[in-house]
């Protein structure tokens, strides 16, 4: 998709529809096409001055970072770029968020171990998402396998590399597969294992107090997300 013609001015009246609408913190979420090329674009220039100008530079600045990393990554959506540093163009998957998801319509079988594959793809890269949970960031695929999104709140290796941090990080990771289990007992409970019921039921003193630290640091992220 090329950006060069593409004006964040003209969206309202070129959109091809609203995926989501802005609030005071949220950015407007578009659908737009562009050459025949359909992409969504995450757009902060409708905020207020102050929080389009720092915070939302700021996320689309660092949530492109994480694309970037991600390029090329399967279940991962493609990134064209940035639009005068207050929005982020998207591939557009054709899909539904999980969240979403008819639980009268079964999910592919290999579903959650392809899940768990991306999962393991994005680890092996550095980072951490830490939302998974939150089933709007999982969506259904039209080809029924699943993608990722919404990287704003991900969590770097390189940027918790120290400690204390490290073992924050190393928990953030732990939360990506404990919110696969999670997804799984939603959706699919018949197919969990005594290992994975055990595994999400296990919490030991230290991971409480580091789970504690890692939550607080999540409210404060998606506050501003």
């Amino acid at each position: 998709m090329n950006l060069e013609s593409l004006k964040l001015s003209s969206l309202p009246e070129n959109h091809c529809g609203i995926l989501r609408h802005s609030s005071n913190t949220r950015p407007v979420i578009w659908v737009i096409e562009e050459n025949g090329v359909r992409g969504v674009v995450k757009d902060f220039s409708n905020s207020k001055f102050f929080y389009r100008n720092i915070i939302g530079r700021f996320l689309i600045w660092r949530e492109h970072k994480a694309y970037k990393k991600l390029q090329g990554l399967e279940g991962v959506p493609a990134c064209y770029g940035v639009i005068d540093g207050l929005a982020l163009a998207l591939e557009e998957i054709p899909s539904q968020p999980l969240e979403k998801h008819n639980k009268n319509i079964k999910l592919s079988r290999t579903f959650f171990d392809d899940l768990k594959n991306i999962v393991d793809s994005f680890h092996r890269k550095g980072l951490a998402h830490s939302d998974l949970k939150n089933g709007a960031n999982v969506l259904v695929g039209y080809d029924g396998r699943p993608y990722i999104v919404d990287w704003s709140a991900s969590i770097s290796q390189k940027e918790f590399r120290f400690f204390p941090l490290n073992r924050i990080y190393l928990r953030f990771v732990l939360d990506d597969y404990f919110a696969i289990i999670k997804l799984k007992m939603r959706y699919v409970p018949e197919t969990l294992t005594l290992e994975e019921r055990r595994q999400y039921a296990k919490r030991s003193h230290m991971e409480r107090g580091i789970r504690g630290i890692r939550d607080r640091l999540r409210k404060i992220l998606k506050k501003i997300v």
